[in-house]
């Protein structure tokens, strides 16, 4: 491996690209790994067999479902270790743990002691953390509605929660001395069209300000959009015109966040970045493969994933900019190995877009020379990218190729197998 590593990394500095440094800055470009994956969104805060709900669907029953914050705190930490590079844990609401000293208490009361023990394991395992209120899979869902319902208790519990939620993530960044992704998601529609969505999206809106009412030093404010939902197909309250257009009358810290399965299937989500990156200090994405739909399914090695790398690393600070975040929940296969294959996959992604010879691209293409810039996007594609990522597995202590699959089994066998 070591002599195709040296082959791979003599190809490359004929196009001016120092492999060693694009293994170094991949070792530092964070992934943000959803706890969601490792218990079908089920969460802690409604109870064990809690399905999900309120827009969101996992389907599969494989068996070994994290079902305490011990299981699910293992189960990331033994699928992290297969992953290379940084990683943070992207922590939803609905993952409070609840304790004798702490009880339950409902989600416009939570506080910062309901996720301490979240900060104190990711402190010691050097994870940073984000986190999300949670809007879905709850009573006060109430025909498909939270923040934008006419009933006055509803929206106020949400905002509550909201409020709380925005706390805490402060409080979080405080004990970590980091910023926090704080993302703002709601299931929020109708299931036919709508006949006031001028009144939905102004009662958004006033909740929304309500919301942000209080600065967050620590907290990177983003709002998520969605085409449309389960149950919500005709029209959706929080849609992408709105969200842009929010956080940029907002300013600071409030960014648009984009999920790669919430758009129309004919759109490019890597075209977006060149825009947004413009006007927003960060973009947050996403990163997950819908097929036909949202569907959330695991991440490959594919070129809409290929294409959203590509521009991170072309745009002008794209790699401290952008925020890279997974997001699927398939519960048919091993949930580890769904964790370890969708955070590889995307993160081969980024390898081949920081082998990408730009320079010269932007050359090429500044000149006019459209022959010789297509010439050598199609060339690139030949080169022994994998061996690069065969030794950032290397150099980060993590399996190399194929080698993960026997640890995750045993990892199966030894312990999900048994719950």
């Amino acid at each position: 491996m070591t002599t195709m590593y040296e082959l791979a990394r003599e190809a490359y500095a004929k196009q001016g690209i120092d492999t060693e440094a694009v293994i170094e800055t991949l070792a530092n470009k964070a992934i943000s790994m959803h706890c969601w994956q490792g218990d079908d969104v089920v969460g802690f805060d409604q109870g064990d067999d809690n399905a999900a709900s309120g827009g969101i669907m996992t389907t599969g029953n494989y068996p070994g479902r994290a079902a305490t914050p011990e299981q699910l705190m293992a189960d990331f930490e033994k699928a992290a270790s297969l992953i290379p590079g940084k990683k943070r844990i992207n922590l939803h609401a609905s993952y409070a743990i609840f304790t004798e000293e702490n009880p339950w208490v409902d989600r416009d009361k939570l506080e910062y002691k309901h996720f301490e023990p979240w900060v104190t394991w990711a402190k010691k395992n050097g994870f940073g953390i984000d986190f999300n209120p949670t809007l879905f899979s709850h009573p006060l869902v109430k025909e498909g509605l939270t923040v934008s319902s006419p009933e006055k208790e509803v929206r106020d519990f949400w905002i509550r929660h909201c409020i709380a939620c925005r706390q805490i993530a402060e409080r979080i960044g405080e004990e970590m001395d980091d910023m926090v992704l704080n993302n703002f998601w709601i299931p929020d529609g109708l299931k036919d069209y709508a006949a006031d969505a001028y009144g939905l999206r102004a009662r958004l809106k006033d909740s929304l300000d309500e919301i942000y009412s209080f600065e967050t030093p620590h907290v990177i404010d983003a709002v998520e959009q969605k085409v449309f939902g389960i149950g919500v197909e005709g029209f959706t309250t929080g849609n992408q015109e709105f969200y842009v257009s929010y956080a940029a009358k907002k300013g600071g810290n409030h960014v648009v966040l984009i999920d790669a399965g919430h758009f129309n299937p004919m759109e490019s989500i890597s075209d977006k970045l060149p825009s947004l990156l413009q006007f927003f200090p960060y973009v947050p994405l996403h990163v997950t493969r819908s097929m036909h739909w949202d569907s959330d399914h695991v991440v490959l090695f594919e070129d809409s994933i290929k294409d959203i790398a590509a521009e991170v690393v072309r745009c002008p600070e794209g790699m401290d900019k952008v925020l890279i975040g997974m997001d699927f929940f398939d519960a048919s296969i091993n949930r580890i190995g769904a964790y370890v294959i969708g955070s590889r996959a995307a993160q081969k992604c980024m390898v081949r877009a920081l082998l990408e010879p730009i320079a010269k691209l932007r050359e090429y293409e500044a000149n006019g020379q459209g022959f010789q810039r297509l010439a050598l996007l199609e060339e690139e594609k030949a080169l022994p990218w994998n061996a690069v990522w065969d030794m950032f597995c290397l150099k980060n202590n993590v399996p190399v190729g194929e080698e993960f699959i026997a640890e995750v089994e045993k990892y199966e066998a030894e312990v999900t197998s048994k719950r």
